[in-house]
């Protein structure tokens, strides 16, 4: 391993321990470390310190972790499989899909709250599904997979917004969920849907070699012996089980597995034995410096992590969009 990438990586896991620590330090009420650790041991079990540090901050910590490891993986699987770079759970529709297979679950089944991760999952793959076949039946151009995600978020948020209107308590309950936020969480929330990100981020890893290939292009990836279409939907399961198990407790967070990917690549290259890995140490730590800083310099409100992480992503993807490389239009 290059000395240079070695050093990088290292940051990238200070910089992701230090956030952790820091979601867990800082809110509206600040702890001391010292108070974490005896939380961790289980030496002040009664006080206040201990129930805000296990009940509150450390499942909204691994929220955010998780939540940013799920989604810059899910969007480096989707620009390989679908050779574009502004391909992401945000801007194909991945993340519209899950919210709104969510909300219909929830509108059905009200008090079925295990069902959420399944729902969310259905529904980004679904999306992704759709997506590339619409892609696939006009044209593989760049562009025309950017406008499929349009249509299918179009047509999928319409379904969103006639079950707000079906059901007015049930969308006054979801404004946080519409503005991807992480506040609320606890460890039994959690737990399904971490246990799915897990192991897709594992399966994931494991298959580095054949989205190397892969993105060499479909003709070089089937001389190679790789069965192009069986691998592009084990990639589209993995992503969209990332992508949905986040928004099932997370909410619709955008534009993280846009802008991480394309940080990681500018460090690493295309090499997906590094960007697989060091893309979740980065997407974890954007999601929990973003969602801190909604904490901390809002006080005493609260600005949710995904209206964070538009402001940042918006501009970013306009950027590329824009980007012009020898007088022509970069396909991004």
């Amino acid at each position: 391993m290059e000395r240079k990438k070695f050093i990088i990586i290292v940051l990238l896991c200070f910089t992701l321990l230090l956030s952790f620590t820091l979601s867990v330090l800082f809110g509206s009420v600040s702890v001391r470390l010292s108070d974490i650790l005896k939380s961790l041991l289980s030496l002040n079990t009664g006080s206040t310190s201990h129930t805000l540090i296990t009940a509150v901050r450390l499942p909204r910590a691994l929220g955010g972790l998780f939540a940013g490891m799920g989604l810059s993986v899910s969007g480096i699987i989707l620009q390989s499989v679908m050779n574009n770079s502004l391909a992401g759970p945000s801007t194909i529709g991945i993340n519209s899909g899950s919210g709104f297979c969510i909300m219909l679950a929830m509108l059905l089944f009200p008090q079925s709250g295990f069902l959420l991760p399944l729902s969310a999952f259905l529904g980004a793959f679904t999306a992704s599904l759709a997506v590339f076949l619409l892609a696939y039946l006009a044209d593989s151009s760049r562009t025309t997979i950017i406008l499929a995600g349009i249509t299918i978020s179009s047509f999928l948020n319409a379904g969103t917004n006639t079950i707000k209107i079906l059901d007015t308590e049930l969308s006054v309950n979801l404004v946080s969920f519409m503005a991807g936020s992480l506040s609320g969480l606890t460890m039994a929330k959690l737990f399904l849907p971490c246990l799915g990100i897990l192991t897709a981020l594992i399966l994931s890893f494991s298959l580095c070699r054949a989205l190397n290939i892969l993105s060499l292009g479909e003709d070089t990836a089937r001389s190679l012996g790789l069965n192009v279409p069986f691998i592009r939907l084990v990639f589209l399961l993995l992503a969209s089980l990332l992508a949905g198990c986040v928004v099932s407790f997370g909410g619709l967070i955008s534009f993280v597995g846009l802008v991480v990917p394309h940080i990681c690549r500018q460090l690493f290259g295309s090499d997906a034995r590094f960007l697989l890995p060091c893309s979740s140490l980065l997407g974890g730590s954007l999601v929990l410096i973003c969602d801190l800083a909604g904490r901390v310099l809002f006080r005493p409100f609260e600005l949710p992590v995904g209206i964070l992480t538009s402001l940042i992503g918006g501009p970013f993807f306009l950027y590329l969009l824009l980007k012009k490389k020898g007088g022509r239009r970069v396909n991004a």
